[in-house]
């Protein structure tokens, strides 16, 4: 994550999600949960630190509940210590889906009663967990698989697409320049011819 970051942030990259634990994960053995669990909290103690000293800026995307209260602190506590920094904008999604992120949203609107024709694609995407994002223009995909897996479905709508089957722990430098210059090559026209 570090090299990552850190390489992303020298080439001039303003935001980056990282999709750690989905809203399935918990579907997953126990065993397994607890482990992937263990290693977030591990490594959000370790990071917070480093991303504040490089001017990098913290979120949490997805649902806080339901997550242990260990790492709902320690999100809260990076989210807040980084909250004035102007570097790389870090977003990670835990406990995240993009489909509980769009009941979500739905559920809020209902909630505060707006009336159906003031809904637009514009008031829609505030309800977000990542309202003050930009939407995403570059999914890169590790591990092989080639697909979304539930994530920022609605905020990839016109995003460009890489896949790999380099590993995560293996995606270095020499992968992202390969995800960068494929993506520097590509014509965006966001659904127009």
């Amino acid at each position: 994550m570090r090299r990552v970051l850190e390489h992303l942030s020298n080439r001039g990259l303003k935001y980056l999600t990282v999709y750690a634990f989905s809203t399935e994960n918990w579907q997953r053995n126990n065993r397994e949960v607890q482990g992937l669990l263990g290693l977030l909290e591990e490594m959000i103690d370790e990071e917070v630190a480093e991303l504040h000293r490089r001017g990098a800026r913290i979120r949490h995307i997805g649902r806080l509940e339901g997550l242990p209260p260990a790492i709902q602190e320690a999100l809260k506590r990076g989210v807040e210590l980084t909250s004035s920094n102007a570097g790389t904008t870090v977003s990670f999604a835990f406990n995240y889906g993009a489909r509980t992120e769009i009941l979500d949203a739905v559920r809020r609107i209902v909630a505060d009663g707006l009336p159906p024709q003031d809904i637009d694609e514009k008031l829609f995407n505030s309800y977000l967990y990542t309202a003050d994002l930009p939407d995403v223009d570059l999914v890169i995909r590790t591990g092989g698989e080639v697909r979304l897996s539930n994530f920022l479905m609605w905020q990839a709508a016109y995003s460009e697409y890489y896949f790999t089957n380099a590993l995560w722990p293996d995606f270095d430098k020499e992968e992202i320049d390969k995800a960068l210059l494929s993506y520097s090559q590509r014509e965006r026209r966001f659904g127009g011819d």
